[in-house]
């Protein structure tokens, strides 16, 4: 950082010994080394702090970009899959969600996946019901078979 060469260093310290003496020299060096190593060590955590604060900044421009593009790419395949109706203006409406019109055939496939989830829930419970009557009837079972055991001994 500071270009000093040994012959400067020589030189400030023949006057410092002449200014300060020999007895107050060495704490005046001490002293000095102290303050010198404060002021490093806060220029280097002012460095640190901008370089994360730059590096945050950059990585979250980064992440906007990428979600653009996330989001573009997505209306391309959205648009791949359902066209865009007539008379859509695309560059009026670019990140707005496209929703589809139903058509009577759309709605009758819809009644008829839920008719068939209604029907599987009903088919379920009905093999649940099934199951706790068998397995109540087969407890009441074993518990005639242990008291006619129990009965003949």
């Amino acid at each position: 950082m500071f270009d000093i060469g040994f012959s400067e260093l020589l030189v400030v310290f023949v006057v410092g010994l002449l200014i300060l003496g020999p007895e107050r020299l060495p704490h005046a060096a001490k002293t000095a080394g102290l303050w010198i190593r404060k002021i490093r060590r806060s220029i280097n955590s002012v460095q640190r702090e901008i370089n994360a604060q730059l590096d945050h900044e950059e990585l979250q421009q980064k992440i906007n970009e990428t979600n653009q593009r996330l989001l573009k790419e997505g209306q391309a395949i959205q648009n791949t899959i359902t066209p865009y109706p007539e008379g859509y203006d695309t560059k009026k409406d670019a990140l707005e969600p496209i929703t589809a019109v139903q058509s009577a055939e759309e709605k009758a496939d819809t009644a008829a996946v839920e008719k068939e989830v209604l029907l599987s829930t009903a088919d379920e419970s009905e093999t649940m019901e099934k199951s706790d009557s068998t397995e109540a009837q087969a407890m009441d079972d074993i518990r005639k078979t242990t008291e006619t055991t129990a009965s003949r001994t």
